[in-house]
Order: structure tokens, then C-alpha cells, then sequence
């Protein structure tokens, strides 16, 4: 949403203020909305810590389990190397991507709430089934489930938020999102390593079904939820939707802002296919966005990090308890340095932290690749000191911070403020595929690729993070403070986008306040 920024106007180049404040009623949505993250982030350290487990890996996955206990002096890079182990884990993405192409269209005709509600109400019916699962096929049909709800929620919480906020606080509130993605994958983590300790073999029931506690605050929270004045535009409900934007910037004074968004909707009630509009020339730099950045997002190798660090810990010469607590170690920075995004990211910019944090991954990731190279070499097989391991624990929480404040939150934030009304639901379920098939190729391939790649896999993602550090530097522009509604005059002064959008496609002041918006091929 447009509001409480200053901008360049597309008309005489004066910078533009919408009257307004981040109000309580502001930051409690977003901050319910926000929740929607914990799922998404629980599943992500969860799934690594019980396929650590043994009593897991010996009930489901026996031929894993099986070469686990062989001994020590086994290749360590293989000893995990199981296409249905991380079908397990992998499976949910590739039900995620689908869910999120059909949530588009709920999110668009019912609003943003009712998409997180299925969400959440998905997710604990796979909590359920993994808690009590009993074979191969109920875990399956569980991630499933859970892949459903990621799908609804991912696809809907970035637009929630991005659409609430006032703009100059707009990358602090949608950053709250990843903020809760790591909160549950930090939640997991501890909840792992608390379960692996109980006698009888049941622990990892009880961390698959706490699932439930995070599903069921964005459920019972996406009950009360408002909608966002965009979303009632949309609907044709336009004097809540007026209503609603006095609530929430907090001041009567919202007639310029309520121009911009009737004139942005008229634009989107314009559109009858934005599936297929989404494809036009005009919108090519947004779906670039809404490709390449989730992308490149998994590219960085980041949750293969996150969902088998307890595995990749364990295959460094860990044990069971001190992979976990490991575990428990990353998910500490990736939280504290996700708050700094939070922090810094409407003051320093997008570009700043996109830029610093690909450094600092290259950097980190080339050294934990040369750290295990040169201690396991090609043959996998040697005993790891204490001291040697905790150094590539080190720089692991080094790369992971540089992730947790740039790609983590960034990932997210770009792709759901620079797409405009009319094709917004639309783009977000594109961002929510593309993220969620990566992920699924990159979860399913890690494990034969450490196998076979071994230490140099770590030099492969490397090469990527510099490949997507250089296309942040050259084709991702600044969007800080930039009412969503006037980004396509970003997109008009960037070097290389603006031969995608011709004059017409950037609105003049003139235009929104005569509410001249129409949809242009």
C-alpha cells in the first residue's frame, strides 16, 4: 500500500508525502499476519532434526539407519544418501508450488485473511498425520498436507503486509515475516533437541505434532484479521475500503492516498487475466523479480543449511546431540541477524544488504568448503577434532547471518512491493512457485550431490552467490520508501528496465488524481 513515504512524483520530479503513522492497529495485524511465517519456518527445523533421529531413520528409513551405524571409517560425505529421505523432506515444496498457484485466486476474490485461514487450517490437518504416522505413506501424505498450507500462507502473508504497511516502514513490517520463519525454525531446533533426549524412541512424534501450535496461531489469528484497503478496492467495497485506510494510517487525512489506490484498482478491475497479463512487455521487470530473486534466493544454498544441519553437523563427526544443539547455534544468528535486517533495511536500503550479505556468504561458504576439503579431502573418511569442527560451525553461523539480513528477508520483501495491484496476486504466487520448486530441487539433489561432489558442492553454491550478487548489482533497483503504487516510475529510471516501460505505464499525479488509469497493452 501506498502511505507515510516520501517519493518522487511522476509529474514534476517534487517528492510526495501521504499524511500518516504506523499505527497500533497497523503493527497488531501485521504482527498476526506475520505468524504466518512460524510454519513455514518450524517445518524447515524440524524436518532436518528428525531425520536425524534414530529411532525415526530406524522406523521408516532402516537402510539409512542401517549405514549410519557402520563404522567410523565409512565415507562421511555418502552415509545420508537417500532419495526417499529427502523425498520426505523435499516433498512438501513441490505441494507448496501447486497450492500457491491456485491460493491466487482465492487471495484475489475472497482477500488476503481467508488464504492464510486455509493455510493454517491445512497445516494441522498434516500435523496431525505426521504425528501419528505409522509408515512411509501417511508421512508422505502429512508433508502433503503441509505443503498445502506453506503454499496458501507464503502466498498471501508478503501481500497482507506489504499492502498494511506505510511505506517508509514497509520493508521493517514485511521483514516480520522472515523474523517469524526463523523464530519457528529456531523454536524447532529446540524442540528437537529437547524430544532426541526422551527414552523410548517416541520424540520425534512429539516434534512433528507441536507443528500444531504455530498452525494454530495464524489459523485462530486470520479470523481477526482486517482486510487491507487494497484488498476491499479490489472487491468493489469501496467505502470500507476508505474506513479501513483512516484505521489504519491513524488520520483522516487520506485522500491522496485513497486516489492512488482507487486509481490502481480501476487498473486491476481492468484486468481480466493476470495470468496471462502478467506476461506482457510492461510487466517484465516484475516477473523477472518475481523469478529470478526466489531463485537465486535457494541458489545460496541456505536451506539445505538449515533443514540438514542437523545431518550435515552429524556427518562432520558430530554426535546425535551435539549436531542438534549445532543446530540450535545457527538458528540463534539467523534470528539475531534477521532482526537487523528489520532494523536497518528502510534505512540503509534493499541494495546495501543484498550486496554486503552475498560478500559475506561468498566469502564464508568458500571457506567452509576449503575447511572440509582439506580435513575430509576426496575419500570422506577422517576423524574431525573438536576444534576443526567448531571452525566450520563458525563460519556456517557467519554465512547464515549474511543470509538472515539479506536474501533471507529481501527474498520475500522485492518480489511482493513492486508488483502493481492488478497482477499482485497473480505475481506473488509466481514468486511462492518459483521459491518452492527450487527448494524442492535443491532439498532433493543436496544429499547425491554431497555424495558425489563432496566438499566442492560448498564452491558450487559459492559460485552462485557471487553470480546473483552481480545481478543484484546490475539489475535490482532501490525500492526503499517507494509507495508500491509509483514503483513503476523505478522501474522507468533504471538503466536497462526502463526500455520495458513506456511513459504511459508510469502515471503522472495528474493522471491518478483524474483517475485516468487504464490498462495499457
Amino acid at each position: 500500500m501506498a502511505g507515510g513515504s516520501t517519493v518522487g512524483s511522476a509529474a514534476d520530479g517534487r517528492r510526495q508525502d501521504y499524511p500518516g503513522r504506523l499505527t497500533l492497529f497497523v503493527f497488531m495485524a501485521s504482527l498476526v499476519a506475520a505468524t504466518g511465517g512460524l510454519i513455514f519456518g518450524y517445518d524447515i527445523g524440524i524436518s532436518g532434526g528428525v531425520t536425524s533421529m534414530d529411532p525415526f531413520l530406524s522406523k521408516f528409513f532402516p537402510s539409512v539407519y542401517r549405514r549410519q551405524q557402520e563404522a567410523d571409517d565409512s565415507n562421511q560425505y555418502c552415509k545420508f544418501d537417500s532419495q526417499l529421505l529427502t523425498m520426505f523432506t523435499s516433498s512438501l515444496y513441490l505441494a507448496a508450488l501447486v497450492a500457491s498457484l491456485f491460493a491466487a485466486s482465492v487471495t484475489r476474490v475472497a482477500g488476503r485473511k481467508w488464504s492464510m485461514f486455509v493455510g493454517g487450517v491445512t497445516f494441522l490437518a498434516g500435523c496431525a498425520l505426521n504425528g501419528a504416522a505409522q509408515n512411509v505413506a501417511m508421512l508422505m501424505l502429512g508433508r502433503v498436507l503441509l505443503g498445502v498450507g506453506v503454499g496458501f500462507a507464503n502466498q498471501s502473508v508478503p501481500v497482507y503486509l506489504s499492502e498494511m504497511a506505510p511505506a517508509r516502514m514497509r520493508g521493517m513490517l514485511n521483514n516480520g515475516f522472515q523474523l517469524m520463519i526463523t523464530l519457528g525454525i529456531l523454536g524447532a531446533n529446540l524442540i528437537n533437541y529437547g524430544t532426541d533426549k526422551i527414552s523410548g524412541g517416541w520424540g520425534w512424534r512429539l516434534s512433528l505434532a507441536l507443528a500444531a501450535v504455530p498452525a494454530a496461531i495464524i489459523t485462530v489469528g486470520s479470523l481477526f484479521l482486517p482486510d487491507t484497503p487494497n484488498s476491499l478496492l479490489e472487491r468493489g467495497k469501496p467505502d470500507d475500503a476508505r474506513r479501513m485506510l483512516r484505521r489504519v494510517r491513524g488520520t483522516d487525512d487520506v485522500d491522496a492516498e485513497y486516489r492512488d489506490l482507487a486509481a490502481a484498482s480501476e487498473a486491476s478491475s481492468a484486468v481480466e487475466r493476470p495470468w496471462r497479463d502478467i506476461l506482457r512487455r510492461r510487466y517484465r521487470p516484475q516477473l523477472v523479480m518475481a523469478v529470478a530473486i526466489p531463485l537465486l534466493q535457494q541458489l545460496t544454498g541456505i536451506n539445505v543449511i538449515m533443514f540438514y544441519a542437523p545431518v550435515l553437523f552429524k556427518t562432520l563427526g558430530f554426535g546425535g546431540s551435539a549436531s542438534l544443539m549445532s543446530a540450535v547455534i545457527t538458528g540463534v544468528v539467523n534470528l539475531a541477524a534477521t532482526l537487523v535486517s528489520v532494523f536497518t533495511v528502510d534505512r540503509l536500503g534493499r541494495r546495501v544488504l543484498f550486496l554486503q550479505g552475498g560478500a559475506q556468504m561468498f566469502a564464508s561458504q568458500v571457506t567452509v568448503g576449503a575447511l572440509i576439503g582439506a580435513k575430509l579431502g576426496w575419500s570422506g573418511v577422517a576423524e574431525i577434532p573438536a576444534g576443526y569442527a567448531a571452525a566450520v560451525v563458525v563460519m556456517m553461523c557467519v554465512y547464515v547471518a549474511g543470509f538472515a539480513w539479506s536474501w533471507g528477508p529481501l527474498g520475500w520483501l522485492v518480489p511482493s512491493e513492486v508488483m502493481p495491484l492488478e497482477v499482485r496476486p497473480a505475481g506473488q504466487s509466481i514468486t511462492v512457485a518459483a521459491n518452492m520448486l527450487m527448494t524442492f530441487i535443491v532439498a532433493q539433489a543436496f544429499l547425491p550431490m554431497l555424495c558425489r561432489l563432496k566438499f566442492v558442492l560448498f564452491f558450487f553454491f559459492a559460485a552462485w552467490v557471487a553470480a546473483m550478487t552481480l545481478f543484484v548489482a546490475l539489475f535490482v533497483p532501490e525500492t526503499k520508501g517507494v509507495p508500491i503504487e509509483d514503483m513503476a516510475n523505478v522501474w522507468k529510471a533504471h538503466w536497462y528496465w526502463k526500455r520495458f516501460v513506456a511513459d504511459h505505464d508510469a502515471p503522472t499525479r495528474a493522471d491518478i488524481e483524474m483517475g485516468n488509469s487504464l490498462v495499457k497493452n
